[in-house]
C-alpha cells in the first residue's frame, strides 16, 4: 500500500511477532511501555488479544524504499466494543437502529489500557512528520478496503491528536485524573501543598489502611511467579464482585514478568503472613502507570493506599514527573490527582451518521471541559492560601 510516492510502503501485518522487537520498539519509542513489543507480545502470546477474545490483530507496518521500518500503528478489527474505555455504544446502537451495521470496526489502540501513548509510531527524524501523516491516511485506507462502519484511534498523544484532526477525523476528549510532581523530596513535602484539612485526612486515610497489613513494592528481579499469581487471584475476585469481564488471564500476567519484570511496580499487600491485595503499575520513562487492582480480603482504606499513594511514593522516590491513575474516579481529585485531558479520534464512513457524531463530540467538549474546571476548582486538596493552612 504505497504512500502515494515512492518514499514509503506500508503494509498489514495479523500478529505482532511477524515485526522484529527492534524494529517495532525503535518506532514505538522507550518512553511508555504499553506500546512496547513485548507488552503487545504478552496480549497475542496469552491469547487474551485474538479473533475468539474480539481483537483481531491488523496492525500496520510502514517501510521506507530500502525495506526499513519507519513507522507502525497497533491496530485491531473489533467485533464488539469492549475493553476500550472509550465509550461508543451509543453510537452503535444509533446506527443500528438507523439500520446501519456497527462492527466489525477498525481500533487503533493497546487493548485493555486506557493510557495515553503514542498510536502513530514513528522512528525519530526529520521526515517524522511526512511519515505520521502517511500512517494516518494509511489507516483510513485500509479502513475503506475492510468496508468497516469506522475507525477509531483512542489515547494518543495531543500531538497525535492534533494530527488527526488535521487529517479530518472527528476529535473527541475525556478525562482522567493525574498527580504531578512538583520537585517534592517526600511524601510529607507533597502533603505539605495541600490544605490542613486534606492533609490530615490523608495521614488517617494511611495510618488505618496499614494498621493491619503489611505492604510491599516489587519490581524487576524481586519480582517472582508466585507474587504474580498472588495478584491474578486478587485480580478475578474484584472482577468477579463487580460483575465485569476478566479481559486478562494468567497466562497474561506471568508473560508479562517474563518480558518487562523491571517495567512493573507491584504493590502487594498481607495480613497474617498471606498476601490479601495488590496494585499493579508499570513504569515509563518519567511516569507511573496505575493499571489493576485486586483483593481477596477488604481493609479500611487499603485501595487508597495501594493504588494511589504508594503509587506517590514512588513516584517521589524514583524522581517520576508523574503517577497516572488509570480510567474513571473523581474520588481520586481529593487525594492530589488532578484532571487532565485525553484524546481520541474518529473516522467514519457514513456521511449522515458522521455528522451526529461530531455534533455529539463537539457538545461533549465543551460538558467535559466545565465539568474539569469545576472538579479542580471545588475539590482540589491544594492550599490557595494561607488560610488554608
Amino acid at each position: 500500500m504505497p504512500d502515494g510516492g515512492d518514499s514509503v510502503t506500508v503494509k498489514v501485518v495479523d500478529r505482532i511477532a511477524a515485526v522484529k522487537p527492534s524494529d517495532w520498539d525503535a518506532c514505538a519509542g522507550p518512553d511508555n511501555p504499553f506500546v512496547s513489543h513485548a507488552f503487545l507480545s504478552a496480549l497475542e502470546d496469552s491469547k487474551a488479544v485474538c479473533a475468539d477474545t474480539g481483537w483481531l490483530p491488523h496492525h500496520l507496518v510502514m517501510e521506507d524504499a530500502k525495506g526499513k521500518v519507519v513507522g507502525a500503528a497497533p491496530a485491531y478489527v473489533k467485533s464488539h466494543s469492549y475493553g476500550e474505555y472509550v465509550f461508543d455504544w451509543g453510537w452503535a446502537e444509533a446506527f443500528e437502529r438507523a439500520g446501519g451495521r456497527y462492527y466489525p470496526k477498525l481500533q487503533v489502540a493497546v487493548p485493555f489500557t486506557p493510557v495515553t501513548g503514542p498510536r502513530l509510531l514513528v522512528r525519530p527524524g526529520e521526515d517524522a512528520r511526512e511519515r505520521r501523516g502517511a500512517l494516518i491516511a494509511a489507516l483510513v485506507e485500509v479502513a475503506k478496503r475492510l468496508k468497516v462502519s469506522s475507525l477509531h484511534v483512542t489515547f494518543p498523544t495531543e500531538p497525535e491528536w492534533a494530527a488527526l484532526g488535521e487529517a479530518g477525523l472527528l476529535q473527541r476528549i475525556g478525562q482522567q485524573f493525574h498527580w504531578e510532581n512538583q520537585g517534592y523530596g517526600s511524601f510529607e513535602d507533597f502533603l505539605g501543598a495541600l490544605s490542613s484539612r486534606k492533609r490530615k485526612s490523608i495521614r488517617k486515610e494511611r495510618r488505618e489502611a496499614n494498621a493491619e497489613v503489611t505492604i510491599e513494592t516489587l519490581s524487576g528481579a524481586d519480582l517472582k511467579p508466585h507474587h504474580m499469581d498472588a495478584f491474578y487471584r486478587f485480580y478475578v475476585n474484584t472482577v468477579d464482585r463487580k460483575w465485569a469481564h476478566d479481559y486478562l488471564n494468567q497466562e497474561f500476567f506471568r508473560r508479562l514478568r517474563e518480558v518487562l519484570a523491571d517495567r512493573i511496580v507491584l504493590v502487594l499487600a498481607a495480613h497474617d503472613g498471606a498476601y490479601v491485595a495488590g496494585a499493579l503499575n508499570l513504569r515509563g520513562t518519567d511516569t507511573l502507570y496505575g493499571r489493576n487492582w485486586g483483593c481477596a480480603e477488604r481493609f479500611r482504606m487499603l485501595y487508597f493506599e495501594a493504588c494511589f499513594y504508594r503509587a506517590i511514593d514512588y513516584a517521589i522516590a524514583h524522581g517520576l514527573a508523574r503517577v497516572e491513575a488509570g480510567a474513571q474516579g473523581p474520588h481520586k481529585v481529593s487525594r492530589g490527582y488532578l484532571p487532565n485531558r485525553t484524546f481520541s479520534a474518529h473516522w467514519i464512513r457514513d456521511a449522515g451518521f458522521r455528522e451526529a457524531v461530531e455534533n455529539f463530540v463537539v457538545r461533549e467538549r465543551r460538558s467535559i471541559a466545565r465539568d474539569m474546571a469545576r472538579l479542580e476548582d471545588e475539590r482540589s486538596p491544594f492550599r490557595k492560601d494561607q488560610s488554608d493552612e
